[in-house]
């Protein structure tokens, strides 16, 4: 199984959408096997941003900073998801960073409608609603970035006890 991060950004948090949204990934059979609300500081967010994602290094520092200013303009609620092609299936459904371009019954297309340049014209970070790892490699260094092994937990959920083998059984 593979896991991914997703972090609810203060937009959805503030809009009060985190559960409606997080019941789209549940339905979808991904599990949720780490979660937390928090207020990072912006040495977290620059790490997270420009140390694992290089937003500083590819959009340049108006951009970058930001995204940073909007990302601490409330708490967030960071969750590790769990389920198969975890990374690939939370990108589909959540849809292209620009809202703009998200198409309907993607998580941007459906709660979100801002530009680049409408959010560059008032200073701010995209209103995007939600982040989600952009890759496998990306995802595990987030997930360490944001969670200690202690915040993450094994269990097995009913949707998996049918849709995995069963464990085979001695016969008598």
């Amino acid at each position: 199984m593979e896991r991914t991060l997703i972090v609810f950004k203060p937009d959805a948090v503030q809009r009060g959408i985190v559960g409606e949204i997080l019941s789209r990934f549940e339905r979808a059979g991904l599990k949720i096997v780490g979660a937390k609300m928090l207020n990072p500081d912006y040495k977290h967010y620059f790490e997270h941003y420009e140390g694992i994602g290089t937003l500083k290094t590819r959009k340049g520092d108006k951009i970058f900073e930001d995204q940073l200013a909007s990302m601490q303009e409330g708490p967030v609620i960071a969750m590790v998801l769990e389920g198969v092609e975890a990374v690939e299936v939370v990108r589909k459904m959540v849809g292209p960073t620009e809202p703009k371009s998200a198409q309907p019954g993607t998580i941007r297309g459906d709660y979100a409608h801002v530009t680049y340049s409408a959010a560059a014209s008032i200073n701010r970070g995209v209103s995007n609603i939600i982040h989600a790892s952009a890759e496998k490699d990306e995802a595990e260094q987030e997930i360490a970035h944001w969670f200690s092994d202690s915040e993450l937990h094994d269990y097995q959920t009913v949707h998996e006890r049918f849709t995995q083998p069963a464990p085979h059984k001695a016969k008598k």
